[in-house]
């Protein structure tokens, strides 16, 4: 698991950008999913639900990649807490989507569940700026 000092707790390998997070990895893998998933959407849902889901997915890796060009920790952690706040409105508009039926319920389940991983790691990443911030 990476932390957000840049080192891998067992292989000591150093972070070098934002990709190579777990959190944006995960995040990126859901922002994948929602692009392929919300191309099924009816056409005249792109202007609406779909630019909404896919803004949203979008805004979890971006704020992760911005948090963690940031210096202060204090500054990583905002950006990090934007970011977890994307994951549950994410998380909203799939509901919206399952209840209105342009996603499975199979599909709302599989997406959910990158949701959480996605939410656990982000929330990591938060635990670990603030306990530096903290021992600062």
């Amino acid at each position: 698991m990476n932390n957000e000092s840049g080192i891998m707790e067992n292989n000591k390998i150093k972070i070098k950008s934002f990709t190579d997070l777990d959190a944006w990895k995960e995040g990126h893998k859901l922002v994948l999913t929602i692009y392929n998933i919300t191309k099924s959407f009816p056409r005249e849902e792109m202007f609406g639900l779909v630019s909404q889901i896919r803004r949203c997915a979008v805004s979890i890796t971006s704020n992760i990649a911005e948090g963690f060009s940031r210096q202060s920790y204090k500054e990583k952690a905002q950006f990090y807490f934007i970011a977890l706040g994307s994951v549950t409105e994410l998380q909203n508009q799939l509901l919206i989507a399952k209840d209105v039926a342009y996603i499975t319920e199979k599909q709302f389940q599989d997406i959910a569940k990158q949701t959480i991983v996605v939410h656990k790691i982000v929330n990591g990443l938060i635990k670990s700026s603030k306990a530096i911030i903290h021992n600062s």
